[in-house]
Order: structure tokens, then sequence, then C-alpha cells
């Protein structure tokens, strides 16, 4: 029998103690444009540690934080062709352990992936209130919160095999991507479905499925000529996060009470971030301010997290063969931080598309956020952000379809309005449009379920200049009121995602007459909208309302479309020689909704509360 002295008691307990735990990213990609690769490296007491790397890649820095716990190790990667190379960790000239690291091949053209554009319509949906493909995955040892389909803000199944196993349903719609709302890691003990509050940047909530599994996901998106939008928070982490757990710095997230760790909400003035008169307190309160009691703040403006966020987003681009980045709170981050996060990702991949939730009431303020903003540049800033999100737009959607009477200030004049001011934006066609989505009241329940109302906001939003994006259950009259009720409320499961549901809304024979009067013009408007470039990248030309009925025309060198809105209610009768200067001397079109002929000399009938689109013949 070996003899077991103290000495080999305490090499055995220091080794086992001395152990790397996690080492992120967890691999990487040979010929990157960035050949700078910053690795986190997380073990117990480690940072008395000396590194070394073999011959393939050089060290080009090493950071040890005031937590021993911790090593950040930049490696330039340069010569470093796919395969492994060894990193070995030693004390006193004996190495401790060694590790190999793994570098993969690129994708053929994986930098020159094209992102999502004014060529798709989107699907936002919620994994968690869409199907539940898998219901072995609906609880794990390893999380906390188990489902609960009884609790409008609980846990319910949804997954991503769910989604895999309705693309064809999408498909059939007419969207070309998904948007789906954050599929990492959220192990908050409650609310955690939302899963805004990630607890594991690495690693797809087990409750949604596997790593693999998401890519997959994008694999059968493309088998479908279809694109995969993940949904990237930035701003924020949940308070699970296992860093947030054992900071590596005390500057990693924001911290409050005299620099004590503690708590202060943001006060959400995004207004701070270019107003020449703000305060400064006002200012790091907004940016600064938590968003929520389980979301600590992260402190972008510390180059440790910067890098680390900035490759995590890398890195599920290119495993995931990701289409482009929906940014959460985009514009609570850090401005000058984020900017720089946003450019070293179009840098790398200089034809993706990066859309970023900027939520204010007015189109400069929106317009500055947008990559080459000649608003942002009178302070010298540029977001490098190609798009935003056209919540100006939205705000008028959610009012006018029930303004009947047009005033000066009310009805579709908002509308018009919002598109006067399209020249504040640099890019105009890559802009997100929207008539709701997960964090909005349901459009069917502001119309009160009013087909006719609800056939005029599609008809704006497949039509109108952007990116439309279209949230999952509206194509069949889905309500919901989260000022009554609550937020689950407008995230409903979709019926028939469950095998013990009543009614699958998926299918025809599965939806009541009321829900396929809405699948089947959702279905026509999008699939139409799919091959008309002249709606994708083509001009507007736009006309006063007049009655409460607004017309508009999308065209090219090639091809015209006339839109008429009648919002009021009684039947319209337009003189068309008012739109001479575009009409010319077309003389008929083809109407898309109904597939009749019209006319396009003299006078257009339209019935109240219609919309038409018109095809220049």
């Amino acid at each position: 029998m070996k003899k077991i002295t103290l000495f080999t008691v305490l090499l055995t307990i220091n080794t086992v103690f001395s152990q790397i735990e996690k080492i992120e990213p967890p691999f990487w990609w040979s010929n990157m444009k960035n050949p700078e690769l910053q690795l986190l490296v997380y073990g117990k007491n480690i940072s008395h540690y000396t590194i070394s790397v073999s011959k393939e890649a050089r060290i080009t820095s090493v950071i040890k934080t005031e937590n021993p716990n911790y090593l950040f190790i930049t490696i330039n990667t340069k010569k470093v062709k796919p395969g492994y190379i060894k990193l070995s960790f030693s004390e006193n000239t004996r190495i401790i352990q060694e590790i190999s690291y793994e570098f993969k091949k690129r994708r053929k053209n994986a930098a020159l992936r094209k992102g999502f554009s004014s060529e798709d319509a989107i699907y936002l949906l919620m994994p968690d209130r869409f199907a539940n493909g898998n219901p072995e995955n609906d609880n794990t040892n390893n999380t906390y919160e188990k489902v609960n389909r009884q609790n409008p803000d609980g846990r319910h199944g949804g997954d991503i095999q769910g989604i895999i196993n309705h693309l064809d349903y999408i498909k059939d719609l007419g969207f070309t991507a998904i948007w789906s709302t954050p599929l990492l890691e959220d192990n908050e003990p409650q609310y955690s479905y939302h899963t805004y509050a990630q607890s594991n940047l690495y690693k797809i909530d087990p409750r949604y499925g596997t790593n693999e599994d998401y890519k997959q996901l994008a694999t059968e998106l493309h088998n479908r000529n279809m694109k995969l939008i993940m949904d990237y928070v930035t701003n924020h982490w949940g308070s699970q996060h296992w860093i947030i757990k054992d900071l590596p710095t005390k500057d990693w997230i924001h911290y409050w009470k005299n620099g004590e760790k503690g708590f202060r909400r943001s006060n959400y003035r995004m207004t701070t971030q270019f107003d020449p008169n703000a305060s400064i307190n006002d200012t790091n309160a907004c940016t600064n301010g938590w968003f929520d009691t389980t979301m600590p703040d992260i402190n972008q403006t510390n180059p440790l997290v910067l890098k680390y966020i900035t490759q995590n987003a890398i890195w599920w681009i290119e495993y995931a063969d990701l289409d482009g980045l929906r940014v959460d709170t985009y514009s609570y981050n850090n401005k000058e931080a984020i900017a720089k996060w946003t450019k070293a990702i179009t840098e790398e991949y200089p034809y993706i598309n990066i859309v970023g939730e900027v939520w204010m009431h007015n189109q400069s303020q929106i317009a500055y956020w947008q990559k080459d903003s000649k608003i942002g540049l009178i302070q010298n800033y540029n977001s490098y952000l190609p798009s935003v999100m056209d919540f100006t737009l939205h705000d008028a959607i959610t009012t006018v379809f029930n303004e009947d009477k047009a005033t000066w200030f009310d009805g579709l004049i908002k509308v018009y309005e919002n598109f006067a001011n399209d020249f504040l934006y640099p890019n105009i066609n890559n802009i997100m449009i929207f008539a709701g989505n997960h964090d909005t009241n349901r459009i069917n329940e502001i119309y009160h379920n009013d087909i006719n109302k609800y056939k005029l906001a599609i008809t704006l939003i497949a039509t109108a200049r952007g990116i439309p994006q279209f949230y999952y259950g509206d194509e069949i009259g889905m309500t919901g009121n989260k000022d009554k009720n609550g937020d689950g409320d407008i995230r409903k499961d979709f019926p028939g995602g469950w095998s013990s549901d009543a009614n699958n809304a998926f299918t025809y024979s599965g939806r009541t007459k009321s829900q396929n009067e809405y699948f089947s013009f959702t279905k026509k408007i999008f699939n139409w909208r799919k091959l008309k470039k002249v709606i994708h990248t083509g001009k507007t030309m736009q006309f006063i309302p007049q009655n409460n009925v607004y017309v508009y025309f999308r065209y090219n060198d090639f091809e015209k479309v006339m839109i008429v809105l009648n919002n009021s209610l009684q039947k319209q009768e337009l003189d068309l020689k008012r739109f001479n200067e575009i009409i010319k001397n077309s003389k008929t079109g083809k109407e898309i909704i109904s597939g009749k002929t019209v006319s396009l000399q003299n006078k257009l009938q339209i019935n109240a509360k219609t919309p038409m689109i018109v095809e220049f013949q």
C-alpha cells in the first residue's frame, strides 16, 4: 500500500482547489478578422499561476483582477490553424494543469453572411408561449422554476423543438425570418420565461433545449430560405449569473449606496444620453441604474466586460450561423461603449444586420441611434447600429384606426406626419416597423377584435418602407391587455402548441371561422410582399389624407403600387386626377386583396374601414 504523507494530502488539496473550472469562450475559430482573443479563465485562487501557450499562438497580455479566481488571457490567434492549442498553468515552474483549447474551421463565407433586410418579414415569438415540442425538458434539476401553465407569469414549457415543428406554418404565412425572444439560460426563481435576466451567456436554457438544438433551428430555417435573429442583451444580466455571484472586478456592474453593492432603478430617461442640458447625475441614473431588481446593470465601460460581451455575440453568430441580432434596451447602455460593441461585430461581419430597441417617441431621437446619423454627428457620435425600431409609427398605429373622424391632429394624418420625417434617418429602408410586440398591448385588443381595423394596420405594415415585424398570434386574432392583466396576458400560449390544447390553431380545421379570416388575410398580404422589390426598396410618395382616407404609392423604375387606407365610417369616392403626377398614363391595376381589376381613370370607390393595394398594370 502506498504511504500517504501530509505533503501528499496538501498537494492533493492544492491541486483539487486550483483546477480550472471554466474557460470562456469555450472554443473559437481560426481566421477571424480580429486575431486578439480574450479568454476568461475561472477557478479557485488561480491568479498566481503562470500561463504559457503552445507555439501556434502568442500571449499578448494576462490581466489579474482583485478577485483571485479570475485570469483574463489575451492570445494572438493570427497563425492558429483549426485544431487545438495547449494552455499550461504553472506554479513555481511546476505545471499544475494543461488544457487543450479548440479552434474550429469557419464555414465558407462566414464573414460575408447577409443579414435580414427590407426583403424580409419577421415573425416575433416567445418560445415559452409558442409550442412545446419536447415535454421531457419542461423541468430540469439544475434550474429553479418549474412549469406551471396556470400561472400567467410562470413557465409554460414552450421550447426550440416546438419552434422547429412549426416552421412550415410560419413560412406558409409569408414570413422569411424569425426573431425569438432570448433563449439563453435564465435561472431566476420567478418570471424566468421572460429570459432577459440571463444566468449563462454561453448556454441555451435547458428548458428550451440545448446549444445544438439552437444551431439546428438555424439550419432548419436556412433549409427553408429563412433567417434567424437572436435577441441579445448587453445592458444587464440576471442576478443568478455565475459571474454576478463572484464578480471579477468591483466595477463589472454598476453600484449604488456609497459604492457598495446595492440597487437603484434606472430613471429610464434615455434623452439624457444626448441632451446637451442634462445633468451628469440624471445621465448616470439612466445608463447606470438597474433595469429591475433581478437585472444587475452591466458596466460596458470596463474593457474586460466590453470584450466579453463582444466576443460572446460573435461566438453565437459564428456557432449558430445567425443572420442578425436584435439588441434589447440598446439606448440604456453607455453610448460610447455600445458603439464599440456594434462596430466590432459589423467589422467582423460587414453585411450582417443589427436592430436596436430604442423605445423613444420622437423621430429625431430615434434617428440619433442609427449608423451615420447626421443628428448624432452633431455631437461627434456614431452608434454604428444599422437598424432601429420605428416606435413613433407604432404609437400612431395604436390609436389611428380607432379614430373614425379625422381632425387636424387625429386620424391617418398621424401616419402621414410620421413618414414626413423620414428625412431624419440615414437609411430609411433599414428600419423595423411593427404594430405590436411582446412588450405592448395586443393590437387586436386595441382594435376590440375588429378585423377591418386589423386589415388596415397590417396593410400599412406590409407596404410601408422598412422591415415589417409581426407578433405571433396576431394572425389568429389573439388579444391581451398588460395594463389590466399583466404581461402574461399579452404573452398567452399559442393554441395548439401543447398536445392537451382543445384547439390547434396551427391548422385550418383547428381554427375558428374568425381565426381563419385573420389568418387568410395575413397570409395573402405577406406572401404577396415576398417578391415585391418595389415594396422592399422602392421610393414613397404620399398624399395628405382627406376625409380620413390616406393614399400613398411605392414605386421604382419598373413598378408602381398604390395603397389606399379608408379609415372613415363611410364609403368614399376618390378623384384619381389628384394623383396624376404618379398615375400618369396608367389605366388599370390589379387590387391584391380582392383580386379584382380596377380602373385608374377618373374615380375610385372604396368601402368604409377598408384597405386596397393596387398594382399598376
